[in-house]
């Protein structure tokens, strides 16, 4: 069922497998003719806009962009009591897991007299994303939140496509998780139009203020990446986020049962979901696709799953050897990378490359979906090369606080002066020199 690329015997260079590796087709650069007019469009004439874009996509005319109060409420009093248990366990192990990231600032004394500070701060107003497209995400509201409260985040919205089903609010388990997170601004806008109605803000249709933010995180389709690009720089973003993907280094000790159900739990995401293993073991390939046959006719959204895992985004990489595999996963940079091999834990250990580790048979990517306590937001598309998956640092502000005496100033004022002459910017010397009657030694 896979398509297989036969590695094995050879070494390629990181350039080559980058180029031969599975890879979804993801033009955001095309997508930007498309986003550019709705996101001038809400810039222009705010809510009006993006509630005729919301009609246009989503099928559906909200009354207004802020979900009332009592909505939140009735949502999570009318929660299924088993989901309300997952989502609580989720949010105790996410909380566990991101307190420990919190920052703490440091002070470091240069010379007598000299400091520098490396003070954290939280940006003051963040936007987070749920997307509600061929899925609903109310874990995305949990891997969102919990990290920027316990950053210090001031002002939390969480924004999520309206529904048609539901009047025009977002799906009832979105709502009901805000409201156990204790988030109170909740807008119905979807894709790029909310994007732009982070970004600058506006005015709802009962008059009250929509507040523009500092920083939008969350994943999303590619028009809603197409508006992070555009908007970044007037707003902060975590990532551009593409198709999910899962790649599994696996070796004859894999149990090809649990590879084809992991296989199949990030196809099912999204026609463009990446499928890869990665295995020294032609036999586990061969017992893999055996597997997908039957669990794919069987699985609920079978078609779009079929469809991932048919794709040219999908595949399986034959090598010779474990270390072969390692090169391999690493120039893919999985968002989520599987190790099912012998000592799985130390293969891990020397994986560079990945938005998230899940190592050994009985740490399935399904579980940091929702319940190990680490996050799911994670770079795609090899970003994970050089990017991380959001955390309590994506909300926290780094700044320097620079305190020196007179004495401390006098000490280095003839090196600030002959480095600011070698760089032909005498102002910088002089206004060092200035502090001590224009001499700085």
């Amino acid at each position: 069922m896979l398509n297989r690329t036969d590695l094995r015997g050879q070494v390629p260079t990181a350039a080559e497998l980058r180029a031969t590796l599975p890879r979804a087709e993801y033009d955001v650069d095309a997508a930007l003719h498309h986003v550019r007019p709705v996101v001038e469009a809400v810039r222009d004439r705010g809510v009006e806009a993006v509630i005729e874009y919301t009609e246009k996509f989503d099928k559906v005319r909200p009354a207004s962009v802020r979900v009332p109060r009592a909505k939140l409420t009735e949502a999570l009093a009318e929660l299924d009591p088993q989901v309300r248990a997952a989502l609580e366990e989720s949010i105790t192990r996410a909380r566990k897991v991101h307190a420990e990231q919190r920052r703490t600032d440091v002070t470091t004394t240069v010379v007598e007299g000299g400091t520098v500070t490396e003070k954290w701060v939280p940006v003051e107003r963040v936007g987070l994303y749920a997307p509600g497209g061929l899925a609903v995400y109310p874990s995305t509201v949990v891997m969102n939140v919990v990290p920027a409260q316990i950053a210090g985040v001031g002002s939390l919205v969480v924004c999520s496509p309206p529904q048609a089903a539901f009047g025009g609010l977002p799906h009832p388990t979105i709502l009901a998780a805000a409201e156990l997170l204790g988030v109170d601004e909740v807008w119905a806008a979807g894709g790029a139009q909310a994007v732009a109605l982070l970004a600058y803000g506006g005015t709802d249709t009962d008059g009250a203020e929509l507040a523009p933010v500092d920083i939008v995180t969350g994943p999303g389709n590619i028009y809603l990446t197409a508006a992070k690009r555009l908007l970044r720089g007037l707003i902060g973003i975590d990532a551009e986020a593409g198709p999910t993907e899962i790649a599994i280094l696996a070796d004859e000790t894999a149990d090809p049962v649990h590879v084809a159900a992991d296989l199949i739990s990030q196809a099912e995401h999204d026609p463009l979901a990446a499928s890869v293993l990665v295995t020294t073991s032609p036999e586990l390939a061969d017992a893999v696709d055996k597997e997908l046959v039957n669990r794919v006719a069987a699985t609920k959204h079978t078609e779009r799953v079929a469809e991932a895992l048919a794709g040219k985004q999908s595949g399986v990489i034959l090598v010779s050897t474990v270390e072969d595999g390692l090169r391999v996963v690493d120039a893919y940079a999985a968002e989520h990378l599987e190790i099912q091999t012998a000592d799985a834990r130390a293969v891990a250990a020397r994986v560079r490359n990945a938005g998230a580790i899940f190592v050994g048979a009985y740490a399935p990517v399904s579980l940091g979906d929702y319940c190990a306590g680490s996050n799911h937001v994670l770079p795609t598309g090899g970003f994970a090369r050089h990017s991380s998956g959001l955390s309590v640092q994506s909300f926290l502000k780094g700044i320097h606080v620079v305190d020196y005496t007179e004495d401390a100033l006098r000490e280095v004022a003839g090196r600030v002066v002959a480095l600011a002459n070698a760089e032909d910017l005498p102002a910088h010397g002089e206004a060092v020199a200035a502090r001590f009657g224009g001499e700085a030694r």
